[in-house]
């Protein structure tokens, strides 16, 4: 098996490519993906017969799912129940930026995992800070450290020197030393502030993140680099400016796993998972009744194959080849989906793909390691509207007790109540459409509440707790604001297939809204169904006018 292996190690491969290089542009902007060429490679996978597809691609900006290729290539997949997996985007943290917002595809954020690479800086005066970082490259002694506007090119800007730009640091006062260069949106890739320092002569790089809570891409870079909060930056210019010789160590990094953290350590350790800030968010910008991410996964800092055609940073002043690479973004944690994916499949091949969306979203986890709630980047409680419904656990999503199945026509008649009528022209729209939050999701998304709205679920009883019936009670955490009841609000099953019809009635409770309970705000909460044995778990989002 070798030393790494992915989730599914016995699943067959099919790749198709559908993105082409745009020659003489720069990184960021050297890959097109045009929605013909994706819906080419749909077609050939779904005439492949595949069981599984994962896109880490998302369209750009499309209003409605009919401008969205991605959408429309899914849903003839999802007619042939191919389950659809697609990245959530890397435009968070800010609210409304999800990309894949279809409700037949399983759309996944990213999570972190309990491993950090860690090592550590030295200052000359016995400081010493632990830090983010993928250097293997040692430093042979302590160097000169210097802050990089300092060390300037003769008449280029100092910012550019700040940041380390291309052809900005003077090797005549670089050379033999260390270099405190700063990040920032838009100023160069991180990759090459190393290659800079590296053609300057410096023989390291300390690499200032432009927020103290976010965590960080480690890369392969040039020189030994350690990587600092922006609020470490005033200790060590402080030390630069009042020492006579100032100079500085960075050791090479360590795998700590966050269980195994060194008792006397001030790195800001987070329990795994936490959400990253680069995780795009909800609410869903195509239809809001429809709850997005379904999901979150790992994503980074991941370890997997790498194309020998790219260098290892992807920037094309880099020449290194590698096998396997570090690499970060929801292009990462939707694998993961997809390989859960793959099991589930193997395990369960009658499920449909609305069956195994269900398995996964309803067994995931809202607790990280320290049985707490998952954090966001920030420290604060993460939201649905970040991490859907949790964080997976295949093992639990191999036995869901029930789920929410959905057919390739009720997505059709969805689709009737949001203007889209013409996607089969086999299929004509009912004459009464129901509301879009009553597609058999399992989630539930109410914007702009108000009175009372009643949601109708169904669910399939795929596994029961023992030979007896299987019953199963309800329960929710209603959002703030909001009553929160079922009718019936017990299930009982006497076999595995049978289906039971539900209603959950939502209503507005009389408060006083201020500040961060203000009307025009989402609020959260989750209902569930458990025989003892089975907790199926749904995240709810509800805004009131």
């Amino acid at each position: 098996m070798g030393t790494a292996s992915g989730g599914a190690s016995l699943a067959r491969l099919a790749v198709y490519k559908a993105c082409w290089a745009i020659p003489n542009t720069e990184k960021y902007a050297t890959n097109t993906c045009f929605d013909e060429d994706m819906l080419a490679a749909f077609d050939d996978a779904i005439a492949d017969g595949v069981n599984v597809i994962s896109i880490s691609i998302g369209a750009v900006e499309p209003h409605t799912y009919l401008e969205d290729g991605i959408a429309i290539g899914a849903l003839h997949a999802v007619k042939r129940d191919i389950v659809v997996a697609a990245s959530a985007g890397n435009d968070g943290p800010e609210g409304q930026t999800l990309l894949n917002p279809a409700p037949w595809i399983i759309t996944v954020g990213a999570s972190s995992l309990d491993r950090f690479f860690v090592g550590r800086l030295e200052l000359g005066d016995g400081y010493t800070f632990e830090s983010d970082s993928l250097t293997t490259l040692k430093m042979d002694k302590f160097a000169p450290l210097v802050y990089a506007p300092d060390v300037v090119v003769p008449g280029v800007s100092r910012n550019d020197a700040l940041l380390c730009l291309p052809n900005s640091l003077s090797p005549d006062l670089v050379k033999g030393k260390v270099v405190l260069c700063l990040r920032g949106f838009g100023s160069g890739s991180t990759i090459g502030k190393g290659l800079e320092v590296k053609r300057a002569g410096g023989v390291g790089m300390i690499l200032a993140n432009f927020r103290d809570n976010d965590a960080f891409d480690v890369e392969s870079h040039f020189v030994p680099t350690a990587l600092v909060f922006s609020s470490t930056v005033d200790r060590i210019l402080d030390y630069i400016y009042n020492t006579y010789e100032p100079v500085a160590f960075i050791k090479p990094a360590e795998t700590v796993l966050y269980r195994n953290q060194p008792e006397d350590s001030v790195y800001p350790y987070k329990p795994a998972p936490f959400m990253t800030s680069f995780s795009s968010r909800g609410p869903n910008w195509v239809d809001a009744n429809i709850l997005k991410p379904d999901i979150i996964a790992p994503g980074l800092n991941i370890l997997a194959a790498w194309s020998g055609a790219d260098s290892a940073s992807k920037d094309s002043i880099d020449r290194r080849v590698l096998g396997y690479n570090l690499d970060s973004g929801t292009s990462m944690s939707c694998p993961h989906i997809a390989g859960a994916i793959a099991l589930l499949k193997s395990m369960h091949p009658s499920w449909s793909s609305a069956a195994i969306r269900s398995a996964l979203m309803t067994t995931a986890s809202m607790t990280n390691e320290d049985n707490e709630p998952i954090l966001d980047y920030d420290g604060s409680p993460a939201t649905p509207f970040a991490l859907g419904s949790g964080h997976f656990r295949p093992t639990k999503a191999a036995s869901p007790g029930l789920v929410y199945d959905a057919s390739y026509q009720s997505y059709l008649v969805y689709c009737c109540s949001v203007g889209l009528t013409n996607l089969d022209p086999t299929f004509k729209c009912p004459s009464r459409i129901p509301p879009g939050y009553n597609l058999n999701y399992p989630s539930i998304s109410i914007p702009y509440l108000a009175g009372t709205v009643t949601v109708t679920r169904t669910v399939t009883c795929v596994g029961r707790s023992g030979n007896s019936s299987s019953v199963y009670v309800f329960n929710a955490q209603p959002p703030y604001g909001v009553i929160v009841n079922a009718e019936p609000n017990v299930l009982v099953f006497d076999r595995i297939g049978q289906k039971k019809r539900f209603n959950i009635i939502f209503t507005t409770q009389r408060y006083e809204f201020t500040g961060e309970a203000r009307r025009d705000r989402y609020r959260f909460g989750w209902f569930s169904w458990t025989d003892g044995l089975h907790v199926v778990r749904s995240p709810i989002a509800v805004s009131l006018v």
